[in-house]
């Protein structure tokens, strides 16, 4: 599970699917959801480690800007209630009968390259449904047969800590809080030109010598709780978010 707290110089921009960001305390105490998330892990064919961490930030992305998450739409009060307390992410592995159950829910499919990842409206910390329930969280292990290409120019880099070493559905989520925070700088127009693009983007480890640049770089920073695989700190950095900017604009202070 990924429990995180956003950091960065904007804050959620209005959009029906972004409630404002209650105070901290607040947040601890409002009913406690998360974001599920399952990657389709076949033992012939798994999917390559950097597509299935791209695949899962889009994914996020797909959610947030679909019609049922906004205004009245059927997911639109759970999403609310979701990042109205702790935004929490958990990505379990299904394959055959497992992903065709998964597939049956409702939720929304987002393939890569290989990678498939079904994404589900947010889900109450202790009431997810039987056939999410049951899937395992560990063993999402992967690897990418060749290194990654460098990042593509036309949309954002989630930079991930070169310091840390995460499982792959671990690193998964937390690309998944990037492209989260990512969309939470841009208006509504940039965010629709981002979706219409298809949310390209890339996942990258930054170089070691980066780093600590890019943390103090003002773009938005995710820190995770550390409940699980690693001590609380920063995991991910998200660059480039406003790429699809119409028009030129200041930066949100």
């Amino acid at each position: 599970m990924t429990s995180t707290d956003f950091t960065g110089p904007g804050e959620p921009s209005g959009a029906a699917t972004d409630a404002a960001r209650p105070a901290q305390p607040d947040r601890d105490a409002a009913p406690q959801y998360v974001l599920p998330l399952v990657v389709r892990i076949e033992r012939a064919a798994p999917p390559a480690r950097t597509d299935a961490l791209e695949t899962a930030a889009r994914a996020v992305l797909v959610l947030l800007s679909d019609e049922r998450a906004a205004g009245d739409g059927a997911w639109a009060a759970a999403v609310r209630d979701w990042q109205d307390a702790r935004i929490r992410k958990v990505v379990r592995r299904a394959r055959g009968a497992e992903w065709r159950r998964a597939e049956a829910l409702p939720g929304i499919t987002v393939h890569g390259d290989g990678a498939e990842v079904r994404v589900f409206p947010p889900v109450p910390l202790d009431g997810w449904p039987k056939d999410l329930a049951r899937l395992q969280v560990s063993g999402t292990d992967l690897d990418d047969p060749h290194p990654p290409p460098a990042p593509a120019a036309d949309g954002p880099v989630l930079w991930l800590n070169p310091e840390l070493a995460m499982s792959a559905g671990k690193t998964m989520a937390q690309a998944g809080h990037g492209a989260q925070l990512a969309w939470w700088e841009l208006s509504d127009t940039e965010r629709a030109a981002w979706r219409d693009a298809g949310f390209p983007l890339s996942v990258r480890t930054a170089p070691p010598g980066r780093w600590d640049e890019l943390t103090h770089s003002g773009l938005p920073v995710v820190h995770d709780a550390g409940f699980t695989e690693i001590a609380p700190g920063e995991t991910v950095v998200a660059e480039g978010g406003n790429r699809f900017c119409p028009l030129p604009r200041e930066r949100r202070p």
